[in-house]
């Protein structure tokens, strides 16, 4: 194994653990990233708890979302979500799929999520909504084609987030460190808009402009939070 790709599976280790240890992932959800080495590949976890998750249980997985290698271990149902994202977006590097509490709301109602202080200025004009019912009808609101994957990303176009309805949402980005930071402050800023709606009178969210300029001085100090969020977990299991 070439130090790179063991750095990279040590840091989606990490990042499985980080989120679970601050509650945007629970006993679901999952991290993965592009392979560094395999062009059309992604990394991700056999089916686990992310806080379980170590550089062992990383599966390999071809652009349409099966296991190569022989790798017969588990897989996760909605790997589909990941894969079509690396397909449709080449310049993503590392996925993050969620169900953190204060989203979901965001996802099954008119109010939009939207930027609220500066730290979430990737959200810009705010995050659109899948919903899987618009193209499938009723299911079981999990991603588990190519199909389903597609229509996903199709509505999350070139945006950081997608929320999906009575389910979860999606962050994307150009590394795991960033995957991370943007799946951190969705969840703090679902939170904290609520809060801000809750108080009764208007809200201010950033202008569009705002949130670019935010979002660009953000990206290059991802490495401060990730230092300290990689340390909380360093010593195992979050």
């Amino acid at each position: 194994m070439s130090p790179q790709l063991a750095e990279l599976l040590d840091d989606l280790a990490a990042a499985n653990r980080i989120l679970a240890h601050y509650g945007v992932l629970d006993g679901f959800g999952h991290v993965s990233a592009r392979h560094p080495e395999r062009p059309g590949c992604f990394l991700l976890s056999r089916s686990l708890a992310p806080e379980l998750v170590t550089p062992a249980d990383v599966m390999t997985f071809d652009a349409d979302s099966n296991a190569v290698d022989g790798d017969d271990r588990k897989p996760y149902v909605e790997r589909y979500i990941h894969g079509e994202v690396y397909r449709a977006r080449p310049e993503v590097m590392a996925v993050v799929h969620s169900h953190s509490p204060s989203v979901i709301p965001f996802a099954a109602s008119s109010v939009k999520l939207r930027p609220i202080y500066h730290m979430s200025g990737f959200l810009s004009g705010g995050a659109n909504v899948f919903d899987i019912r618009e193209r499938f009808g009723c299911t079981d609101m999990l991603v588990r084609n190519t199909a389903q994957g597609q229509a996903l990303v199709a509505q999350l176009g070139a945006d950081a987030v997608i929320l999906m309805r009575g389910h979860g949402f999606v962050a994307v980005a150009d590394a795991i460190p960033l995957a991370v930071y943007r799946a951190m402050y969705t969840e703090l800023n679902a939170s904290i808009q609520q809060r801000a709606i809750g108080l009764g009178g208007d809200v201010t969210y950033l202008d569009p402009q705002e949130a670019a300029l935010a979002d660009a001085a953000n990206r290059v100090q991802t490495a401060r939070p990730w230092a300290l969020w990689k340390e909380k977990v360093r010593s195992g299991p979050a």
